[in-house]
């Protein structure tokens, strides 16, 4: 299967540089370019994946506790474990990338170089010196109509990348223009920014709640 490769993506500017007492060290760099099936329409940004000691495989949303492979499992196979072997603990990365193929959604972060003020996953101790560059991401999604935020960290540098008011939990706005040029036309009803529930499990909210979530951009895009 082919997709499209996009590597340091970030436009360097648009979020607060680093503070003056900053090295490089302190720096981390997103491990893994976009993952974009031909055809991708929708976009799903987090904000960047946890410290790699918390890591079950090389791709998005790796810490087997988030609920994101969980849920698309759910939406798009009516089970939970479709894309995870409960007996080894590990999630089935060729059916994840089938899946995604399949309907027809890209992967990226908010989020190309960031620093940790505390050593876990929460987005509340996470600083984004660098956003990821959405002009060239979304130059290589020509038929892109929705950005797909999980969580409100992400929520927030996309809508300030987009040029929109970052729109309420459950909440969609739409941008008919975007601040950059594009190698292509967009979608004459703009695209369409969703923010979503956190997937990780520190949210509070069951599975199958979060799934009616998300549930709710396939259908508006008449995928599902």
């Amino acid at each position: 299967m082919k997709t499209q490769s996009l590597n340091n993506m970030h436009p360097g500017s648009d979020l607060p540089p680093a503070s003056p007492s900053s090295t490089p060290q302190d720096l981390e760099y997103h491990p893994w370019p976009p993952f974009i099936p031909p055809h991708a329409e929708v976009l799903f940004m987090g904000t960047f994946p946890p410290p790699r000691t918390r890591w079950s495989m090389d791709f998005f949303y790796p810490n087997r506790t988030n609920d994101f492979w969980h849920m698309m499992g759910l939406i798009w196979r009516q089970d939970r474990t479709a894309l995870y072997d409960p007996a080894t603990r590990q999630f089935r990365l060729p059916e994840i990338k089938a899946l995604m193929a399949e309907c027809r959604s890209a992967l990226s972060d908010t989020g190309h170089a960031v620093r940790r003020l505390k050593s876990n996953a929460s987005d509340k101790f996470l600083e984004i010196v660098e956003p990821v560059d959405l002009q060239a991401l979304l130059s290589a999604m020509p038929s892109c109509r929705a950005i797909v935020t999980t969580g409100e960290k992400a929520t927030e540098v996309a809508a300030r990348l987009l040029g929109v008011v970052p729109p309420a939990m459950g909440e969609c706005v739409t941008a008919t223009q975007l601040p950059f040029s594009l190698p292509h036309p967009i979608p004459a009803e703009g695209i369409t920014l969703w923010r979503m529930p956190s997937t990780s499990r520190a949210y509070p909210l069951p599975l199958e709640k979060k799934a009616d979530y998300y549930r709710r951009v396939y259908h508006s895009l008449g995928m599902l």
